[in-house]
């Protein structure tokens, strides 16, 4: 009897101190069955999600992006350009365009994203530049003019050569950048294109199925060889933004993708920071005695992990700006951090001009 009695009483302590343990249940951080993948908001670049985003390996198709990029930038969309026979016989996917065929830009930039065209982008380097070779130098400096460090082009279409390569990051930041342009936008969220009413020689139906299996996914292209195995950059819409998201050599690029935008809605919510024309400081000109309120020109909206602690900097000259200024000059910046690392920085605008008088200082600038 005393034995039962003592079992009975453990038994009570034991769900008294478990009833009063709370247990933290911690989730594991996201791992994909790629090689290489990244998410980034397609508003301001912050990263929320990296497995091996700077790892530089081959990338195939998605090369394409950024000869959509360069050919929106530099090219005229209604000029013609020959296909030759270099194009037209070049392997891979392809839209068939025969040799001495004539075909406009925007066309052209068609069949490379939504058929992923070999002999689009062939068509267009040479029509552009005269020759592949030429269009890569092309490719590869505006690269670096829009922050693509681990980047190089050997070719417009991303067949498998030694020194081609990128990386997720600097594809995600490509795409960030070509999405700002409206045409861009157009091109990759079609879904089907009639060429009858776009004067176009052919009609395009876009092989790209993220664009079918997410409703939000606004774009943007796959890309497959030997070398890159199966690779997939996608835009999808959340909240005010586009989720970019990067798998590089990913055999179930379909699923991984959708994983990743599950664990950005799941993680991530977006919230004002800085409103438009919110005055965050002031700047002295011409003497101490003249201000000059500093805002930002637009509402900054960022995504925020649950818990994070996010906090502003605002960044003015101390000294006096002795110099004209003008509205809406940029004077200063506001940086957002979180507990460990610098998210982003925008730019300060000033609200109204000023005009130095001093007579001696202009007579001295004057000679």
């Amino acid at each position: 009897m005393r034995k039962k009695l003592l079992k009975f009483y453990s038994m009570l302590i034991i769900v008294a101190i478990l009833s009063n343990i709370s247990i933290e249940v911690y989730s594991k951080p996201l791992r994909v069955n790629a090689i290489s993948a990244i998410a980034i908001d397609g508003n301001t670049g912050i990263v929320l999600f990296e497995q091996n985003g700077h790892k530089v390996i081959p990338m195939a198709s998605t090369t394409k992006i950024i000869t959509c990029l360069v050919a929106l930038k530099y090219g005229n969309l209604d000029e013609k350009f020959e296909i030759s026979k270099n194009a037209a016989s070049i392997r891979g996917s392809k839209v068939g365009y025969k040799s001495g065929e004539t075909v406009t830009l925007r066309e052209l930039l068609h069949g490379l994203m939504l058929k992923s065209g070999n002999d689009c982008a062939i068509a267009i380097a040479e029509g552009m530049s005269g020759s592949i070779e030429k269009f890569c130098n092309l490719m590869n400096e505006y690269a670096l003019q829009i922050g693509l460090v681990d980047s190089h082009f050997e070719s417009p279409h991303g067949l498998d050569s030694m020194y081609h390569y990128s990386s997720a990051y600097d594809l995600a930041i490509a795409t960030m950048k070509a999405k700002e342009i409206k045409e861009f936008n157009d091109i990759v969220s079609a879904k089907l294109v009639d060429g009858a009413e776009n004067g176009f020689t052919r009609s395009f139906q876009n092989i790209n199925k993220i664009l079918y299996q997410i409703p939000e996914a606004n774009g943007v292209k796959t890309g497959y060889t030997g070398g890159a195995g199966k690779c997939l950059v996608s835009s999808v819409k959340y909240d005010n933004s586009d989720i970019i998201i990067v798998t590089l050599n990913c055999s179930n690029r379909w699923e991984e993708t959708k994983r990743i935008y599950d664990f950005v809605k799941e993680n991530y919510t977006y919230k004002k920071i800085v409103a438009k024309d919110e005055i965050l400081g002031q700047v002295s000109v011409g003497d101490e005695k003249n201000k000059i309120d500093l805002v930002s020109d637009r509402d900054i909206i960022i995504p925020v992990k649950q818990d994070q602690v996010i906090g502003k900097e605002v960044q003015i000259p101390k000294a006096v700006v002795k110099k004209d200024v003008e509205a809406g000059e940029n004077i200063g910046m506001v940086v957002i951090t979180n507990e460990k690392s610098v998210l982003m920085k925008a730019p300060l605008k000033t609200t109204k001009g000023f005009k130095d008088k001093n007579l001696i200082r202009f007579i001295k600038e004057a000679f």
